[in-house]
Protein backbone atom coordinates (compact mmCIF):
# COMPACT_ATOMS: atom_id res chain seq x y z
CA UNK A 1 0.00 0.00 0.00
CA UNK A 2 3.03 2.24 1.01
CA UNK A 3 4.49 1.86 -2.75
CA UNK A 4 0.72 2.54 -4.57
CA UNK A 5 0.30 5.78 -2.56
CA UNK A 6 3.83 6.99 -3.60
CA UNK A 7 2.97 5.92 -7.21
CA UNK A 8 -0.50 7.87 -7.08
CA UNK A 9 0.64 10.71 -5.80
CA UNK A 10 4.00 11.35 -8.43
CA UNK A 11 1.48 10.80 -11.16
CA UNK A 12 -1.12 13.76 -9.86
CA UNK A 13 1.85 15.90 -9.23
CA UNK A 14 2.82 14.80 -12.65
CA UNK A 15 -0.32 15.55 -14.07
CA UNK A 16 -0.83 18.91 -12.41
CA UNK A 17 2.00 20.12 -14.17
CA UNK A 18 0.85 18.88 -17.57
CA UNK A 19 -2.39 20.83 -16.79
CA UNK A 20 -0.07 23.96 -15.95
CA UNK A 21 2.40 23.82 -19.27
CA UNK A 22 -0.85 23.59 -21.07
CA UNK A 23 -2.62 26.81 -19.32
CA UNK A 24 0.47 28.75 -20.21
CA UNK A 25 0.72 27.59 -23.34
CA UNK A 26 -2.93 28.63 -24.43
CA UNK A 27 -2.32 31.74 -22.69
CA UNK A 28 0.48 32.23 -24.89
CA UNK A 29 -0.88 31.87 -27.75
CA UNK A 30 -3.63 34.63 -26.67
CA UNK A 31 -1.57 37.02 -26.48
CA UNK A 32 0.35 36.76 -29.65
CA UNK A 33 -3.24 36.40 -31.40
CA UNK A 34 -4.30 39.65 -29.58
CA UNK A 35 -1.38 41.77 -29.71
CA UNK A 36 -1.44 40.52 -33.98
CA UNK A 37 -4.93 41.76 -34.24
CA UNK A 38 -4.07 44.87 -32.84
CA UNK A 39 -1.19 45.31 -34.98
CA UNK A 40 -2.63 44.63 -38.07
CA UNK A 41 -5.22 47.47 -37.49
CA UNK A 42 -2.17 50.13 -37.80
CA UNK A 43 -2.68 51.02 -41.46
CA UNK A 44 0.47 52.34 -43.48
CA UNK A 45 1.80 52.95 -47.08
CA UNK A 46 5.08 52.25 -47.73
CA UNK A 47 7.75 52.44 -50.59
CA UNK A 48 10.20 49.93 -50.07
CA UNK A 49 13.51 49.81 -52.44
CA UNK A 50 14.78 46.58 -51.52
CA UNK A 51 19.16 46.58 -52.31
CA UNK A 52 20.63 43.49 -52.84
CA UNK A 53 24.37 43.14 -53.85
CA UNK A 54 24.95 45.62 -57.19
CA UNK A 55 21.38 46.30 -58.08
CA UNK A 56 18.57 48.26 -56.61
CA UNK A 57 14.86 47.41 -57.59
CA UNK A 58 11.49 49.37 -56.00
CA UNK A 59 8.50 47.77 -55.68
CA UNK A 60 5.29 48.84 -53.68
CA UNK A 61 3.93 47.29 -50.92
CA UNK A 62 0.69 48.94 -49.51
CA UNK A 63 -0.50 47.42 -46.12
CA UNK A 64 -3.90 47.52 -44.34
CA UNK A 65 -6.00 47.16 -41.70
CA UNK A 66 -7.43 43.54 -40.89
CA UNK A 67 -10.15 42.83 -43.07
CA UNK A 68 -13.84 41.97 -42.84
CA UNK A 69 -15.41 42.75 -39.87
CA UNK A 70 -17.76 39.60 -41.01
CA UNK A 71 -17.19 35.95 -40.79
CA UNK A 72 -17.87 36.17 -44.53
CA UNK A 73 -14.00 37.26 -45.51
CA UNK A 74 -10.59 35.88 -44.65
CA UNK A 75 -8.09 37.96 -42.78
CA UNK A 76 -5.36 39.20 -45.32
CA UNK A 77 -2.06 40.52 -44.83
CA UNK A 78 1.34 39.96 -46.79
CA UNK A 79 4.96 40.62 -47.47
CA UNK A 80 7.45 40.37 -49.68
CA UNK A 81 10.98 40.74 -50.58
CA UNK A 82 13.29 40.87 -53.71
CA UNK A 83 17.11 40.18 -54.62
CA UNK A 84 19.09 40.56 -57.62
CA UNK A 85 20.41 36.95 -56.78
CA UNK A 86 23.08 36.13 -60.02
CA UNK A 87 22.18 38.59 -62.28
CA UNK A 88 23.49 42.32 -63.02
CA UNK A 89 20.83 43.51 -62.54
CA UNK A 90 17.18 42.72 -60.85
CA UNK A 91 14.63 43.08 -63.39
CA UNK A 92 12.06 41.61 -61.28
CA UNK A 93 8.94 44.38 -60.21
CA UNK A 94 6.42 43.42 -58.01
CA UNK A 95 2.93 44.79 -56.11
CA UNK A 96 1.03 43.92 -53.31
CA UNK A 97 -2.07 45.95 -52.02
CA UNK A 98 -3.80 44.40 -48.87
CA UNK A 99 -6.91 46.81 -48.82
CA UNK A 100 -7.94 47.58 -52.35
CA UNK A 101 -10.83 49.77 -51.49
CA UNK A 102 -9.43 51.71 -49.32
CA UNK A 103 -6.27 52.53 -51.14
CA UNK A 104 -7.59 52.97 -54.74
CA UNK A 105 -11.56 53.96 -53.38
CA UNK A 106 -11.13 56.69 -56.35
CA UNK A 107 -11.24 54.30 -59.38
CA UNK A 108 -12.50 51.22 -57.49
CA UNK A 109 -16.16 50.76 -56.38
CA UNK A 110 -16.74 47.71 -55.04
CA UNK A 111 -18.75 47.21 -51.18
CA UNK A 112 -16.30 44.08 -50.45
CA UNK A 113 -12.92 43.30 -48.92
CA UNK A 114 -10.61 43.01 -51.61
CA UNK A 115 -7.23 42.49 -52.23
CA UNK A 116 -4.46 42.38 -55.35
CA UNK A 117 -0.97 40.88 -55.73
CA UNK A 118 1.35 40.46 -58.77
CA UNK A 119 4.70 39.62 -60.35
CA UNK A 120 6.12 40.99 -63.04
CA UNK A 121 9.48 39.28 -63.81
CA UNK A 122 11.08 40.73 -66.66
CA UNK A 123 13.40 39.45 -69.69
CA UNK A 124 15.75 41.02 -72.10
CA UNK A 125 16.09 44.16 -69.92
CA UNK A 126 13.77 46.02 -67.09
CA UNK A 127 11.65 48.47 -69.13
CA UNK A 128 8.54 46.15 -69.74
CA UNK A 129 8.10 44.31 -65.98
CA UNK A 130 8.69 48.51 -64.99
CA UNK A 131 6.61 50.26 -67.54
CA UNK A 132 3.48 47.40 -65.87
CA UNK A 133 3.91 47.97 -62.73
CA UNK A 134 4.06 51.68 -62.72
CA UNK A 135 0.96 51.63 -64.84
CA UNK A 136 -0.65 48.98 -62.65
CA UNK A 137 -3.57 51.59 -61.48
CA UNK A 138 -4.83 52.52 -64.83
CA UNK A 139 -4.36 49.04 -66.73
CA UNK A 140 -5.71 46.71 -64.19
CA UNK A 141 -7.85 49.64 -62.61
CA UNK A 142 -9.09 52.37 -64.50
CA UNK A 143 -9.40 50.93 -67.66
CA UNK A 144 -9.95 47.69 -66.84
CA UNK A 145 -14.26 47.56 -67.45
CA UNK A 146 -14.37 45.49 -63.83
CA UNK A 147 -17.64 43.99 -63.61
CA UNK A 148 -19.15 45.82 -60.42
CA UNK A 149 -20.32 43.97 -57.07
CA UNK A 150 -21.45 44.78 -53.32
CA UNK A 151 -21.94 41.71 -51.39
CA UNK A 152 -20.31 38.51 -51.33
CA UNK A 153 -23.99 37.00 -52.39
CA UNK A 154 -23.85 38.80 -55.76
CA UNK A 155 -20.60 36.75 -56.45
CA UNK A 156 -22.35 34.60 -59.06
CA UNK A 157 -21.25 32.59 -62.01
CA UNK A 158 -21.81 34.97 -64.33
CA UNK A 159 -19.75 37.82 -62.07
CA UNK A 160 -16.97 35.83 -61.88
CA UNK A 161 -16.87 35.01 -65.47
CA UNK A 162 -17.05 38.16 -66.33
CA UNK A 163 -14.35 39.18 -64.40
CA UNK A 164 -12.24 36.33 -65.90
CA UNK A 165 -12.98 37.86 -68.96
CA UNK A 166 -11.80 41.27 -68.13
CA UNK A 167 -8.29 40.07 -66.47
CA UNK A 168 -7.57 38.26 -69.79
CA UNK A 169 -8.65 41.54 -71.71
CA UNK A 170 -6.17 43.73 -69.20
CA UNK A 171 -3.20 41.08 -70.36
CA UNK A 172 -3.73 41.57 -73.78
CA UNK A 173 -4.22 45.34 -73.32
CA UNK A 174 -0.97 45.34 -71.25
CA UNK A 175 0.51 42.98 -73.84
CA UNK A 176 -0.18 45.90 -76.52
CA UNK A 177 0.87 48.76 -74.69
CA UNK A 178 4.18 47.46 -74.74
CA UNK A 179 4.03 46.90 -78.32
CA UNK A 180 3.01 49.59 -79.02
CA UNK A 181 5.83 51.85 -76.55
CA UNK A 182 8.80 52.68 -78.53
CA UNK A 183 10.87 53.04 -75.64
CA UNK A 184 10.90 49.79 -75.31
CA UNK A 185 13.14 46.84 -76.78
CA UNK A 186 11.57 44.74 -79.66
CA UNK A 187 13.45 42.27 -77.33
CA UNK A 188 12.11 43.16 -73.91
CA UNK A 189 9.33 40.87 -72.05
CA UNK A 190 7.70 39.85 -68.67
CA UNK A 191 5.62 37.26 -67.88
CA UNK A 192 3.21 38.34 -65.65
CA UNK A 193 0.92 36.58 -62.53
CA UNK A 194 -1.64 38.26 -60.52
CA UNK A 195 -3.73 37.52 -58.10
CA UNK A 196 -7.33 38.95 -57.16
CA UNK A 197 -8.96 37.86 -53.62
CA UNK A 198 -12.47 39.58 -53.14
CA UNK A 199 -14.32 38.21 -49.96
CA UNK A 200 -13.60 34.97 -50.28
CA UNK A 201 -13.05 34.08 -53.56
CA UNK A 202 -9.41 33.81 -55.43
CA UNK A 203 -8.83 34.55 -59.07
CA UNK A 204 -5.24 33.89 -60.25
CA UNK A 205 -4.31 34.87 -63.79
CA UNK A 206 -0.42 33.91 -65.11
CA UNK A 207 0.88 34.02 -68.09
CA UNK A 208 5.09 32.66 -67.80
CA UNK A 209 6.42 30.58 -65.24
CA UNK A 210 5.73 32.82 -62.52
CA UNK A 211 3.57 30.35 -59.77
CA UNK A 212 1.23 30.49 -56.77
CA UNK A 213 1.07 27.91 -54.55
CA UNK A 214 -0.75 27.52 -51.58
CA UNK A 215 -0.57 25.91 -48.19
CA UNK A 216 -3.87 23.66 -47.07
CA UNK A 217 -3.34 22.49 -43.68
CA UNK A 218 0.69 22.48 -44.34
CA UNK A 219 -0.08 20.45 -47.63
CA UNK A 220 1.09 22.19 -50.46
CA UNK A 221 -1.18 22.82 -53.34
CA UNK A 222 0.45 24.03 -56.53
CA UNK A 223 -2.58 26.94 -58.56
CA UNK A 224 -1.08 27.50 -61.83
CA UNK A 225 0.66 26.39 -64.46
CA UNK A 226 4.16 26.96 -65.63
CA UNK A 227 4.40 28.01 -69.27
CA UNK A 228 7.05 26.03 -70.45
CA UNK A 229 8.02 22.88 -72.82
CA UNK A 230 7.70 20.54 -69.80
CA UNK A 231 3.85 21.88 -70.06
CA UNK A 232 2.79 19.41 -72.58
CA UNK A 233 -0.71 21.43 -73.43
CA UNK A 234 1.60 24.40 -73.88
CA UNK A 235 3.97 22.42 -76.05
CA UNK A 236 1.41 21.44 -78.36
CA UNK A 237 0.07 24.44 -78.81
CA UNK A 238 3.26 26.17 -79.81
CA UNK A 239 3.77 23.37 -82.08
CA UNK A 240 0.60 23.99 -83.32
CA UNK A 241 1.01 27.16 -84.23
CA UNK A 242 4.63 26.38 -86.48
CA UNK A 243 6.76 26.92 -83.35
CA UNK A 244 9.05 24.92 -82.22
CA UNK A 245 11.81 24.65 -79.31
CA UNK A 246 15.70 24.64 -79.23
CA UNK A 247 17.02 23.27 -76.02
CA UNK A 248 13.83 24.20 -74.12
CA UNK A 249 13.69 27.67 -75.34
CA UNK A 250 10.78 28.64 -77.33
CA UNK A 251 12.14 29.33 -81.31
CA UNK A 252 15.41 29.28 -79.38
CA UNK A 253 15.01 32.34 -77.72
CA UNK A 254 12.39 32.39 -74.47
CA UNK A 255 12.56 29.82 -71.96
CA UNK A 256 8.70 31.18 -71.76
CA UNK A 257 5.64 30.56 -73.84
CA UNK A 258 3.68 33.41 -72.77
CA UNK A 259 5.05 36.54 -72.01
CA UNK A 260 4.13 40.49 -72.44
CA UNK A 261 5.90 42.50 -74.82
CA UNK A 262 9.08 40.68 -76.88
CA UNK A 263 7.54 42.62 -80.06
CA UNK A 264 10.14 40.32 -82.03
CA UNK A 265 8.33 37.48 -81.08
CA UNK A 266 5.00 38.63 -81.84
CA UNK A 267 2.65 38.84 -84.98
CA UNK A 268 2.22 42.23 -86.45
CA UNK A 269 -1.15 44.09 -85.39
CA UNK A 270 -4.02 43.22 -87.66
CA UNK A 271 -2.13 40.16 -89.09
CA UNK A 272 -4.26 37.07 -89.84
CA UNK A 273 -2.01 34.50 -88.31
CA UNK A 274 -1.09 34.18 -84.24
CA UNK A 275 2.29 34.44 -82.93
CA UNK A 276 3.15 30.74 -80.69
CA UNK A 277 4.19 33.24 -77.95
CA UNK A 278 0.65 34.69 -76.17
CA UNK A 279 0.07 36.77 -73.79
CA UNK A 280 -3.35 35.41 -73.20
CA UNK A 281 -3.37 34.38 -68.93
CA UNK A 282 -4.48 30.90 -67.85
CA UNK A 283 -6.99 31.63 -64.94
CA UNK A 284 -7.36 29.94 -62.03
CA UNK A 285 -10.18 30.49 -59.34
CA UNK A 286 -11.51 28.83 -56.27
CA UNK A 287 -13.27 29.75 -52.89
CA UNK A 288 -10.87 30.30 -49.69
CA UNK A 289 -11.74 27.53 -47.02
CA UNK A 290 -10.58 27.09 -43.50
CA UNK A 291 -8.10 24.59 -44.31
CA UNK A 292 -6.14 27.54 -46.63
CA UNK A 293 -3.56 28.92 -44.16
CA UNK A 294 -1.25 31.01 -47.29
CA UNK A 295 -0.23 31.24 -50.65
CA UNK A 296 3.38 31.85 -51.98
CA UNK A 297 3.70 33.83 -55.43
CA UNK A 298 6.91 33.68 -56.58
CA UNK A 299 9.29 33.94 -59.85
CA UNK A 300 10.95 30.81 -61.54
CA UNK A 301 14.21 32.18 -59.59
CA UNK A 302 12.78 30.08 -56.60
CA UNK A 303 11.42 27.02 -58.16
CA UNK A 304 14.02 26.24 -60.50
CA UNK A 305 15.81 25.24 -57.05
CA UNK A 306 12.99 24.56 -54.57
CA UNK A 307 9.73 22.19 -54.87
CA UNK A 308 6.50 23.35 -53.78
CA UNK A 309 6.65 21.30 -50.62
CA UNK A 310 10.09 22.51 -49.67
CA UNK A 311 8.61 26.28 -50.13
CA UNK A 312 5.55 25.39 -47.89
CA UNK A 313 7.25 23.79 -44.80
CA UNK A 314 10.03 26.44 -44.80
CA UNK A 315 7.36 29.12 -44.57
CA UNK A 316 5.06 27.52 -42.53
CA UNK A 317 7.42 26.99 -39.82
CA UNK A 318 8.84 30.27 -39.65
CA UNK A 319 5.18 31.43 -39.67
CA UNK A 320 4.52 29.28 -36.64
CA UNK A 321 8.40 30.71 -35.35
CA UNK A 322 7.46 34.52 -35.51
CA UNK A 323 4.78 35.53 -38.23
CA UNK A 324 6.50 38.10 -40.17
CA UNK A 325 5.60 37.70 -43.45
CA UNK A 326 8.31 39.89 -44.32
CA UNK A 327 10.99 37.92 -42.29
CA UNK A 328 9.11 34.66 -44.36
CA UNK A 329 9.57 36.07 -47.88
CA UNK A 330 13.19 37.26 -47.13
CA UNK A 331 14.13 33.38 -45.81
CA UNK A 332 12.43 31.46 -48.83
CA UNK A 333 14.58 33.82 -51.16
CA UNK A 334 17.58 33.70 -48.71
CA UNK A 335 17.03 29.76 -48.86
CA UNK A 336 16.87 30.05 -52.85
CA UNK A 337 20.17 31.84 -53.28
CA UNK A 338 21.68 28.60 -50.95
CA UNK A 339 20.70 26.53 -53.17
CA UNK A 340 22.59 28.47 -56.19
CA UNK A 341 20.09 29.84 -58.07
CA UNK A 342 20.78 31.78 -60.85
CA UNK A 343 17.99 33.98 -61.55
CA UNK A 344 16.54 37.09 -59.82
CA UNK A 345 14.16 36.41 -56.56
CA UNK A 346 10.81 37.52 -55.83
CA UNK A 347 8.12 35.91 -53.61
CA UNK A 348 5.00 37.54 -52.20
CA UNK A 349 3.78 35.81 -48.54
CA UNK A 350 -0.44 36.35 -48.56
CA UNK A 351 -1.60 35.01 -45.26
CA UNK A 352 -5.29 33.96 -44.96
CA UNK A 353 -5.71 33.73 -41.10
CA UNK A 354 -4.31 36.07 -38.29
CA UNK A 355 -2.17 32.86 -36.65
CA UNK A 356 -0.76 29.67 -38.76
CA UNK A 357 -1.65 26.73 -35.45
CA UNK A 358 1.46 24.01 -34.78
CA UNK A 359 0.29 20.97 -34.31
CA UNK A 360 -0.98 19.74 -30.87
CA UNK A 361 2.25 18.52 -28.87
CA UNK A 362 2.62 14.95 -27.92
CA UNK A 363 1.91 14.22 -24.03
CA UNK A 364 2.43 11.39 -22.43
CA UNK A 365 -0.86 9.17 -21.56
CA UNK A 366 -0.45 7.72 -17.36
CA UNK A 367 -2.51 4.90 -16.81
CA UNK A 368 -3.27 3.94 -12.95
CA UNK A 369 -3.44 0.28 -11.99
CA UNK A 370 -4.96 -0.34 -8.75
CA UNK A 371 -2.17 -2.59 -6.40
Amino acid sequence: MMIASQVESALTTTEKKMMMMTMTEQQTESNVMCSLQLNLHLEEVVQISDKSKSGTNSSTIIKGPLLGGSNLSPSIRSGSHTDIGARRSNEDQHIGIDDVSKQLGDVYKWGLPSSFYAIFDGHGGPEAASYVKDHVTRLFFEDSDLPQTQSEESLDDLFLKELQECQSKVFLQADQALLDEDSISDYCGTTALTVFILGKHVLIANAGDCRAVISRKGVAKQMTQDHRPSYLQEKKRVEDLGGYFEDGYLNGELAVTRALGDRHMKSPSGSNSKSPLIAEPEMTQWVLSDDDEFMIIGCDGIWDVMSNKEAVDLVRRQLMHHNDLERCARELIDQALRLHTSDNLTAIVVCFSSQIKPPQPWRPKFRRSGL
